[in-house]
Formats: structure tokens, C-alpha cells, sequence
């Protein structure tokens, strides 16, 4: 072996090392990563034989550094050689040397979204030559400044049947491998990390890079609430009342129009479009209390394009992680958090302005990630708290429980009508002036998101990330604002801000759902026979099935809707997390938050 071998080779550095389970190779450094080669050629050609069957050597020949998370130094010990043998390879002689190993990942060859670690451990006699290869690693992967250096840490000890602490502790060691800190806490309550993110000064917040979740969909909400409800700056959405008041001054009320058509009730809403004057809609958008005040301009703001959060998943469902990563796995979703990945996520606020016809409360605000839902969905939440013993397993029991009920509620809803100019890019069914009113449009050729999306990279370019988005201002005409009213019985009303994939609904809620095209899809389910609801089930647990093309399914893409329940009985779902209101208004902020991801590779 060449101790004194290192020299440029095509503007990098080489050098003859022992790799660990393959002997003697000529390594080289450049500017995109790391490659090797045997010193003996035939090493390369070497087959291997089992059960009669030849199989070719497709050992690794090198690694980029945007794959590598850490390098490090392992002092003196054993590296092994590879030696052929009647039937295979074995390991061969045994030399003691200073070692060094490089820890990266493989993508799944079965599942590209699944990433797999995998390291490369090289040896030298000479002591130098080992710590000059290690610093000249650290400083290629230190190039990338997006990777971060400090983090906070939020573990959720109850989550996924109490496997929170266990699975951070299976990943703790790649952040200390990479050396990333860690400011740990794991919640002791119910609301603790809200508290504590909700009440950290922002030049202390500012001095991490981020927040790192190990918890499900709800904790993540806890902590998305913590950092935005403080921190953003935004208008309210319009009142729901004086919405729907407007509306009447101009187009009056109409009753119902039921039928029953092949046991499914027909069309149960009479949908009303109206436009109401500008400067009346605008003064529906009120300022939050206290930090949505435009003059306090707090000095960490969102978005932001920088602070990022990352999701490990330890929840029951984990659908923000499947849908922004692409696969419910620590290992894969740690790496996304080392390596500093990046995906823009529009946000849902939703504001409660009633909880009761007769109360007079000041309004409540929350944000939502994934989805919002009422009638079933929040049912299913609400019957669930009874529950918690049974862990996980408990959505399934309300779930059947609440679906034997069999329950519709009355309600109004109202929606701004979105135009768009090209309905090709997979922005789903588009109400207009040409449609009739009563049947939604048809749906295009979905274009599903995905890591290089065409949608989201469209919105991305040529949006400014920067500034705050507001829907009257989100790819709409503001001089022609125009609202669709829906007013009937509903088994369930929803508003799905991205996919929402999971284990039991592989293509989600929408399967064209994006994470960053600053809509949200809202999906009206219209009272029906309990046969077709639960045909409607059922399609959302197969791939390729699509569940939104029923008569009694509506569904609209669109920025913001309102909602009023004519009972007092009002329970929504947001983000997995209770909020009981009857009158209620949401509106999507485009890319308001930046998580540690990428978009599933499909």
C-alpha cells in the first residue's frame, strides 16, 4: 500500500487505502463525492455462486456527498480484506490499521422514497493520512450550508403505543454521528410543547435551525400552532354570517331541493354564486389579536424560508409524513432533518367565530397541516377521546362506531370560486361560469406531487416566499371575487390542504393534492344511503381507486371557505385535534412553512 500515494487526480485527491471488506483500492475525492476502485481489476469482474446460479459482484464504486451524513475517525483496529472462495466470497485476512468510516444512504430499490443507511469504513497505517481524509470529507459535506447545525427537539413519550422516547433514541445517534445539536425536551402534558415554543423569545428561536417532531399528526399541530399562532401575520378569513348576509342582500334565500335518485339523495344543496362588492369582503378580514397587529412586525416571522421543521414518525397514522416524504420511516425522515432537505407547505388557518348559535366569544384561531373535518370525521375524533387506552386501535373502533350511526348534519357552506388558467396541471374539478352550478366539474388527468413536482415548482417560481400570502391575493381576479354557496345535509364536510396518505389510504384523500400549489380541496359528502357511504370508504383504502367520483361527492379546489351548522352539536377534526365550533371560516396560506423534506418519489 502507497502510504505516500495522495495526489490530484482529475482536480481532486487520491490515495491507495484497505476498504473494509474488499482490500486494497485507489480512492478518489472531488467536487461531487467519493469513488473507488480495486487495485486488482479482476476484483471487479469476480462472480459468486449459489445453488448452481452465477451471480455478477455489484459491489458499491462510490458515493456522492449530498448521500453522505457524517465521516468520522475510528482509531486503530481490524480491516478486512475479501478473498474468494469455492462458492463465494469470504472475508479474508485481517490487518490492524487506523480506520476511518463514511456513513451515507441508499435508496430503496424496491421503494425509492424508503432511504437505507449504509457505511464505507477505510483503513491506513499512517495516522495522518486518516485525519487528512476525514477533514477532507468534513469539508466537502460542510459545503452544503442548508445542512443544520442546532436544532430543538420535541419527543412526544406517549405517541404510536408509547414508542416515542424508544424511537428517538434509535435515531439520536445519526444527529450526534453528524454532529448536529440537539436541544431535547420530551412533554410531561398535554399542551407542554406548545407552551414552550409559544413562549421562547424569538432571538433565542432564531439561533436554531429548526424543530424536529418525534410524534404523530396531532403533536405536530401542537407544535405548528405553538410557532404561528404568535408569530403570523395575517387577516382573518371572512365571517361565515355576514358572508352569507351579504349574499342574500343580492341574491335572496332559496329552500332546499331534495330528491331521491337511485336510493342516493340528488343534488341536497341549492349552490348560489354571487359577488359580493370588494371593500364589503375586505372588511370581513379582521387582524388577529395581538401578533397579527401589521404594525408589530415581530422580529421572526413567517415564512420563513430558512427555519425548517422536521417530522419523525411515532404517531398512529403519520399522514404529513407519508405525504411529504413518502414513506412512515424514522431512518428515512432523520436523514431528510441531517442532510437538510427542504419542501415548501401551504398552511390552513381556521378561525371559530361561534361555538354555539347564543355565544359570544372572541374568535379562536388554529392552523391545519393536513385536514380539517366535520360530520364524520370529527365524530370519529370526538368518540375516539373515550378510547385512549386502546392506543391506535381506537380510530378503528370509533371509526365502525360512528359509521353504524350513520348521522347527517345541516349545514351552509360557502367557497371562494377559484379560476384558473390551465386546468391540465392537475389542480382538480374548477367551478365557472360555463358549469352548471349544482354538478361539479369533471376531473382532469391528476398529476400527483412528487419530489421534482411541475405544479409546485410552477408555484414556487413564481411566487415570492417571502412576503405573506393571502388568498384575495393567491392567483385570483381581487376585482372579481365570486363565492359558491352549498346549503343541505351532510354526512361529512372536509378540507384536505395536501394528500393526507397513510398505510390504510395509500393515495390519501385527494391523490392530486400538492404540497405547495396554495389550495386546499374541499369535499362535500351529501346524505346517502349507508351502502354508498361505505362503497365511498372502501375506495379510499385502494390504490388507484378514485373515491371523490360518486353523485353524492362534491369537490372543489379552492383558497377559502366558511361554514355554519344549524345545530349547536359541532365538532370538527383539525389535524387529528378536537375544536368544537359551529361557525367557522379557513383560508390557505402557499408555502407559509418549510419542512425538512423532499415530496415522495414516486
Amino acid at each position: 500500500m502507497d502510504g505516500e500515494g495522495e495526489g490530484a487526480r482529475d482536480g481532486g485527491l487520491s490515495a491507495n487505502l484497505v476498504m473494509d471488506g474488499v482490500g486494497e483500492v485507489v480512492v478518489s475525492l472531488n467536487s461531487s463525492g467519493l469513488s473507488w476502485t480495486p487495485v486488482d481489476p479482476s476484483e471487479e469482474s469476480k462472480s459468486s455462486t449459489c445453488l448452481g446460479v452465477n451471480f455478477s459482484s455489484k459491489a458499491e464504486t462510490g458515493i456522492e456527498f449530498s448521500h453522505v451524513y457524517a465521516v468520522e475517525f475510528i482509531h486503530w483496529g481490524l480491516v478486512h480484506k475479501r478473498s474468494s472462495a469455492p462458492g463465494g466470497f469470504v472475508l479474508g485476512d485481517a490487518s490492524m490499521m487506523y480506520r476511518f468510516v463514511v456513513h451515507g444512504y441508499q435508496k430503496s430499490r424496491t421503494r425509492h422514497s424508503l432511504w437505507v443507511l449504509t457505511s464505507y469504513a477505510f483503513g491506513h497505517e499512517d495516522l495522518q493520512a486518516c485525519h487528512a481524509w476525514v477533514d477532507c470529507i468534513s469539508a466537502s459535506i460542510g459545503l452544503d450550508v442548508g445542512r443544520p447545525k442546532n436544532l430543538m427537539v420535541f419527543v412526544h413519550p406517549l405517541s404510536g403505543n408509547g414508542r416515542g422516547r424508544k424511537i428517538w433514541e434509535s435515531v439520536a445517534p445519526l444527529f450526534a454521528r453528524a454532529r448536529v445539536r440537539t436541544k431535547v425536551t420530551v412533554t410531561q402534558r398535554a399542551g407542554h410543547a406548545f407552551d414552550v415554543i409559544a413562549s421562547i423569545p424569538d432571538k433565542e428561536l432564531s439561533s436554531f435551525d429548526g424543530i424536529v417532531v418525534v410524534g404523530g399528526d396531532g403533536f405536530f399541530n401542537e407544535i405548528l400552532n405553538g410557532l404561528l399562532l404568535s408569530r403570523h401575520v395575517a387577516p382573518y378569513p371572512p365571517v361565515p354570517g355576514e358572508l352569507i348576509k351579504s349574499a342574500d342582500q343580492c341574491t335572496g334565500e332559496r329552500g332546499f331541493n331534495k330528491s331521491n335518485n337511485n336510493g342516493a339523495s340528488g343534488p341536497s344543496c341549492e349552490k348560489e354564486e354571487y359577488s359580493p362588492l370588494i371593500s364589503s369582503v375586505e372588511s370581513n378580514f379582521r387582524m388577529e389579536a395581538g401578533s397579527c397587529n401589521p404594525d408589530k412586525n415581530p422580529a421572526f416571522s413567517f415564512p420563513n424560508d430558512w427555519f425548517r421543521i422536521g417530522i419523525i414518525p411515532a404517531g398512529s397514522t403519520d399522514s404529513i409524513v407519508m405525504s411529504t416524504t413518502g414513506a412512515r420511516d424514522p431512518i428515512t425522515s432523520a436523514l431528510h432533518i441531517i442532510l437538510g432537505k427542504r419542501k415548501h407547505m401551504d398552511i390552513a388557518q381556521v378561525v371559530r367565530w361561534k361555538t354555539s348559535a347564543s355565544s359570544i366569544e372572541a374568535p379562536l384561531v388554529r392552523y391545519a397541516a393536513s385536514f380539517t373535518g366535520y360530520g364524520f370525521y370529527g365524530d370519529v375524533i370526538k368518540e375516539s377521546e373515550k378510547y385512549r387506552w386502546m392506543g391506535p386501535k381506537r380510530y378503528d373502533y370509533a371509526g365502525t362506531k360512528v359509521f353504524l350511526k350513520h348521522r347527517s348534519y345541516e349545514a351552509e357552506v360557502a367557497f371562494l370560486d377559484v379560476k384558473t388558467e390551465d386546468t391540465s396541471t392537475g389542480r382538480g374539478p374548477v367551478v365557472n361560469e360555463t358549469q352548471p352550478a349544482l354538478v361539479p366539474a369533471e376531473s382532469p388527468k391528476k398529476a400527483i406531487c412528487r419530489k421534482i413536482c411541475d405544479v409546485c415548482c410552477e408555484v414556487t417560481k413564481s411566487t415570492d416566499m417571502s412576503a405573506t400570502h393571502a388568498p384575495t391575493n393567491n392567483g385570483i381576479n381581487v376585482g372579481n371575487l365570486k363565492w359558491l354557496r352549498s346549503k343541505g345535509r351532510y354526512l361529512s364536510v372536509g378540507a384536505a390542504i395536501i394528500s393526507c396518505r397513510n398505510e390504510k389510504a395509500p393515495d390519501g384523500l385527494v391523490a392530486d393534492a400538492h404540497l405547495t400549489d396554495g389550495f386546499m380541496h374541499l369535499i362535500l359528502i351529501k346524505e346517502c344511503p349507508r351502502a354508498f357511504y361505505l362503497w365511498h370508504l372502501t375506495q379510499l383504502a385502494k390504490k388507484g381507486a378514485d373515491p371523490l367520483k360518486f353523485e353524492f361527492v362534491e369537490h372543489y379546489k379552492t383558497t377559502a371557505f366558511t361554514f355554519v351548522a344549524s345545530s349547536d352539536e359541532s365538532v370538527w377534526n383539525v389535524d387529528g385535534e378536537l375544536l368544537y365550533a359551529r361557525q367557522l371560516s379557513a383560508q390557505v396560506f402557499r408555502g407559509l412553512i418549510c419542512l425538512f423534506a423532499t415530496g415522495p418519489e414516486i
